[in-house]
């Protein structure tokens, strides 16, 4: 089955804890309080004047005053012209709360029916509860707990009977591959483990090592190292750093990641309201601290993967290698629980390269810019990459 295939048609089961910390923050008593409430009431006249004046000759249906009230507060967060600071009503605050604070699980496998027949295909993610369980690459899902799967079936309706809450078991029932006796295999859900990292040796250039980076989480910068590691034990002497369509996660894990090519220095600086300006380090420890290296970025490459591949750069570690600038996401926000459950998502940080350049709302621009043709795309073909591996491949 083509990668293409498998992403229309997989679905991870999985569901990601993520620890969040909130504030709640109860303003509107706490204004009253305060010195200059009656300045801000006197400022406040022209809005009670204006909509004075809309409630006598308006003609049309008026919207409540929750309505006025968050509106309100929308277009005044406007005026920070920061698309980052929002404010969130209640009920899409609870779903976040909920995606945020959820106590589901995964057993860690991909589900799929290849497009030319009917079975559901299992293929177990190494390290996690199914493999653990005795779920086989390529087992054939009969029943979710007793309930046969039919071709009626979506794949995402079958995820939806595999996932639940975490510590329970779900009973598989699969055929193996070459037998024709189903099985019941009992699954504990729990947290998913998916690695961060992809690499392999370059078919054309076995000794350049590549390296996919798909996100920053807490194990990243061990699995760079791994993956470092293994490669120049199999002769890599030079490497890439595949960035493309990394949003980004932990900062942390960035400047573990970034540990794992540069020496002692700066990797971010992280300037903030209440801290002020705070320069992230790497170490003395590195494990490839000169050998060629490469980036890959694009329009997909934000937040802690262009801290990343701003700190390379600007350490004159690495150049980046991209058909476009990246995303221009450089920034931390603190979320604030309202007293009728909506919130503010505010910008309390930014994030400056060691050499002090914004990456909030402008992006790295690529050293060697490549231009996708039509053709590359119609064929499949990696012009970045390529760029990338012939650059490369000529130094070493």
């Amino acid at each position: 089955m083509s990668s293409r295939t498998r992403n229309s048609i997989t679905i991870l089961l999985l569901i990601l804890l993520v620890a969040g910390a909130f504030t709640a923050g109860y303003f509107v008593s706490e204004l009253r309080t305060k010195g200059n409430q009656v300045h801000a009431d006197e400022e406040f006249d022209v809005f009670w004047e204006a909509w004075k004046l809309i409630d006598e000759n308006y003609i049309g249906q008026l919207p409540v005053e929750q309505q006025r009230t968050y509106g309100a507060i929308r277009g005044s967060l406007e005026t920070l012209e920061d698309p980052y600071t929002v404010f969130i009503e209640p009920v899409v605050r609870d779903l976040e709360r909920e995606q945020l604070q959820g106590s589901f699980g995964g057993i860690g496998a991909y589900i799929s029916r290849p497009e030319d027949g009917v079975d559901v295909v299992l293929e177990p993610i190494p390290g996690n509860p199914a493999e653990k369980a005795g779920i086989l690459s390529g087992d054939v899902l009969i029943a979710v707990d007793g309930e046969p799967i039919t071709a009626d079936f979506t794949v995402a309706e079958i995820a939806d009977l595999v996932k639940g809450e975490k510590g329970t078991i779900v009973v598989l029932t699969v055929l193996h591959q070459g037998t024709d006796k189903a099985v019941d295999i009992d699954v504990i859900r729990d947290d998913i483990l998916i690695p961060s990292v992809t690499y392999h040796l370059l078919e054309q250039y076995p000794i350049i090592g590549y390296i996919r980076l798909s996100r920053f989480s807490a194990e990243s910068g061990q699995e760079v190292a791994d993956a470092l590691t293994d490669l120049e034990e199999q002769g890599a002497t030079g490497y890439i750093l595949d960035l493309r369509q990394n949003r980004g996660g932990l900062l942390n894990a960035a400047v573990d990641v970034a540990d794992q090519f540069l020496g002692e220095g700066p990797v971010v600086i992280q300037q903030s309201t209440d801290e002020g300006q705070r320069i992230f380090d790497s170490t003395a420890d590195t494990l490839v601290p000169d050998a060629p290296l490469l980036v890959l970025v694009d329009g997909g490459t934000a937040s802690a993967a262009e801290i990343v591949a701003g700190a390379l750069r600007d350490r004159e570690r690495a150049q980046l290698v991209g058909n476009e600038p990246t995303y221009g996401k450089g920034s931390v926000q603190l979320v604030f629980d309202l007293s009728d459950g909506s919130s503010v998502h505010v910008t309390s940080a930014r994030w400056l390269t060691p050499n002090g350049t914004q990456l909030d709302g402008q992006g790295l621009e690529p050293d060697i810019m490549v231009e996708i043709t039509q053709e590359a795309l119609d064929n499949g073909r990696d012009e970045v990459l390529d760029q990338a591996v012939e650059f490369l491949g000529a130094d070493e």
